[in-house]
């Protein structure tokens, strides 16, 4: 059996360095200091790493353009799209054209090799990514771009020692402040709604944001009122109706997206329950549907205006070679009549 090509992962470990620090160093970034520099080569010689010089070659020719790669998602609607990238999408395209780019904007396909889609042909200089699928064989795609030289930002989770370069929202912040609302408002027995799996960082941290809220009131965190929500409406319809279903008493439910919260209002109706009358719902991302539910959404906000530019600000500092740190942007909570107050004991 032929062994497998060495990665920049493989490297990182021998090194005891993280990734993005070998991708820097093996293309000789000022930022990265000469001894950890000669550490990283030394573990590349050992490991018969081999750098694609004819890749990082072609960076130096431009072609003015930006790609962005959309998920696609073949849960959310019959575009493919989850309509939460459609406002992100907006304003980076209008970002990039104040700074003068163009941008190529296509679904992430099957392919491992973007290297050869995009940047190898000249297609591109740097690529953007919103959403990524599975996290873990995401960040094993994205290892290509960084052995080939190639910059790259994807909107995302953002957290410790991850390799490449994320932006997201405070995820944990804007699900504890939609769970203290509800908490203020007299609920005691909320519902979590969303997939909290290693493949699904973002949501794991709504989980958290959930949980440190309900510890902060003194409430413990129920595992019967946690139910799995892959992303669409059919998804949450069918959580929400599990959750009924098992009969555990609660009233209200936060989802990890609006996508679920809205079909769990739909579920919550399909039992003769009322929304907020009976059952509070708070989703997360305030996607443009939101608004013209029945009753409107309350939901927490990320701001895909500041998104947008800060994903083509910093893809073009990557470009010019420039260092970046990771970037959080907080989220706001958005309150409209799908929550309300409670009596003292949310009864």
């Amino acid at each position: 059996m032929r062994n497998k090509r060495p990665t920049s992962f493989d490297i990182a470990e021998l090194a005891g360095v993280s990734q993005s620090t070998v991708s820097r160093a093996l293309r000789r970034d000022s930022m990265v200091s000469e001894d950890t520099r000669l550490k990283v080569e030394q573990a590349a010689r050992q490991l018969n790493y081999k750098v694609d010089v004819n890749a990082r070659n072609l960076r130096s020719q431009r072609s003015n353009t930006l790609a962005l790669l959309l998920y696609e998602d073949p849960g959310t609607s019959e575009s493919l799209i989850n309509p939460f990238f459609l406002s992100i999408l907006g304003s980076v395209t209008r970002a990039s054209a104040r700074r003068g780019y163009d941008l190529l904007i296509s679904f992430q396909q099957s392919s491992t090799d973007w290297t050869a889609d995009y940047a190898s042909s000249k297609r591109a200089d740097g690529i953007i990514f919103l959403g990524y699928g599975d996290y873990t064989s995401y960040l094993e795609k994205i290892a290509s771009l960084d052995e080939a030289g190639i910059e790259y930002i994807t909107w995302g989770p953002v957290l410790p020692g991850q390799p490449g370069h994320f932006i997201g929202s405070d995820n944990v912040q804007g699900m504890s402040d939609a769970v203290s609302h509800l908490i203020a408002t007299g609920h005691r027995r909320i519902a979590f709604l969303g997939d909290i799996s290693e493949n699904c960082p973002e949501y794991r941290d709504r989980y958290q944001g959930y949980v440190q809220a309900l510890a902060a009131a003194g409430l413990p965190a129920d595992p019967a009122l946690r139910l799995d929500s892959q992303t669409s409406e059919e998804a949450g319809h069918a959580a929400a109706l599990r959750l009924l279903d098992a009969g555990t008493p609660f009233d209200a439910i936060v989802a990890a997206c609006d996508l679920v919260a809205i079909g769990a209002m739909h579920a919550l109706r399909d039992r003769g329950l009322a929304v907020p009358g009976d059952v509070s719902v708070v989703g997360f991302d305030d996607i443009q549907a939101a608004s013209y539910t029945n009753p409107p959404l309350t939901t927490v906000r990320q701001d895909t205006a500041a998104a947008g530019e800060l994903l083509v600000e910093n893809l073009l500092r990557l470009m010019a070679g420039r260092a970046l740190d990771q970037t959080i942007i907080p989220a706001r909570l958005v309150v409209r009549q799908s929550s309300r107050p409670r009596g003292p004991l949310g009864a």
